[in-house]
């Protein structure tokens, strides 16, 4: 592959819990990289401790462009993510140096290097009926619907997943089109970017299953509940906006709510934290050319940042 036009762009992605911060951070510190975030909710100013975010000191050493770039009350887009993210990188490379985007938002990554399906945007009418329609019968049995008119994202959407499940039945009721045939088509980003895609993944799942567990125990620890208290107590939030349907603060809000015990509450988070980790392993494992490193097995440092440099330096992506 020749060095593109507008240079190269590196990609650190993981499931959650995997260290990728860290990670990144030092990369930082041995090569001249902007971190560029690939997270659907370190995008939410007020949202800390359930996302991980890292410390406004560690943001002051190590800034990281789209944290801290919207409201609670603002719903944030994957096309706004391209848009956003496409800037940073543009913008990285203007200052002669290079793009590093890390995270674990599958989607902000796959439509970032595949391109845009052309989708209608969101419609507050039709997600109130979905809505309604969703609290008279449940989202399993929405999913179920979702199966009979697009069975292809059905199989692809876990039938409690309430926000792709309604975004797919949206569409659907809008164009008259399944989600999937459109996503089939996607429009192309138009740059010459060279990549080089790693991925800090494990094969000891019990491992990561632990860290989860020990992580959220730390965050509710650290003051989850409220945080999640005080989002909710704010003008224009509530339950069913993107914000407030991340993992981890949509199970304690529920708690808030009188929907569930507690203990419950504790262990429905950390069984949708190990789906999503699950996830984003299919994704990555289906993703091409990525360079994969086990950071429980040992430090990835070294090998990593050796291809980060070879890449910076031929301005290729060395698949």
């Amino acid at each position: 592959m020749s060095k593109g036009a507008r240079g190269t762009v590196l990609c650190l992605m993981g499931p959650t819990a995997m260290g990728k911060t860290e990670i990144a951070m030092r990369i930082a510190d041995r090569l001249p990289v902007d971190l560029i975030s690939v997270d659907s909710a370190l995008v939410y100013r007020g949202m800390n401790i359930g996302t991980a975010k890292p410390s406004p000191e560690t943001l002051a050493r190590y800034p990281h462009a789209l944290i801290d770039i919207v409201d609670p009350e603002q719903p944030y887009s994957v096309a706004q993510f391209v848009h956003d993210c496409t800037g940073a990188i543009e913008a990285s490379h203007a200052r002669g140096r290079t793009p590093l985007l890390v995270g674990g938002t599958m989607l902000y990554f796959k439509r970032l290097l595949d391109g845009l399906a052309d989708l209608p945007e969101a419609d507050p009418d039709c997600r109130r009926e979905l809505d309604a329609q969703a609290l008279r019968v449940g989202w399993p049995e929405m999913h179920r619907e979702l199966t009979r008119v697009d069975p292809d994202a059905a199989a692809r959407i876990a039938p409690n997943d309430a926000q792709r499940i309604q975004r797919a039945l949206e569409v659907y009721r809008l164009t008259g089109q399944p989600i999937s045939a459109l996503q089939s088509n996607p429009k192309k980003i138009n740059n010459e970017w060279t990549m080089a895609r790693m991925a800090l993944l494990t094969s000891d799942r019990a491992v990561l299953h632990d860290r989860i567990q020990q992580r959220f125990r730390q965050m509710v620890e650290a003051g989850l509940v409220d945080e999640v208290k005080e989002l909710l107590q704010r003008p224009g939030v509530h339950t069913d906006l993107p914000s407030l349907r991340a993992v981890g603060y949509r199970q304690i809000a529920a708690w808030l709510a009188g929907k569930c015990e507690y203990e419950q509450a504790i262990q429905d988070a950390m069984t949708a934290t190990r789906r999503l980790a699950k996830r984003q392993h299919t994704w990555l494992r289906g993703m091409p050319d990525v360079h994969v490193f086990d950071p429980l097995e040992s430090d990835p440092i070294g090998p990593i940042t050796k291809l980060c440099g070879e890449a910076i330096a031929a301005g290729t992506a060395p698949i």
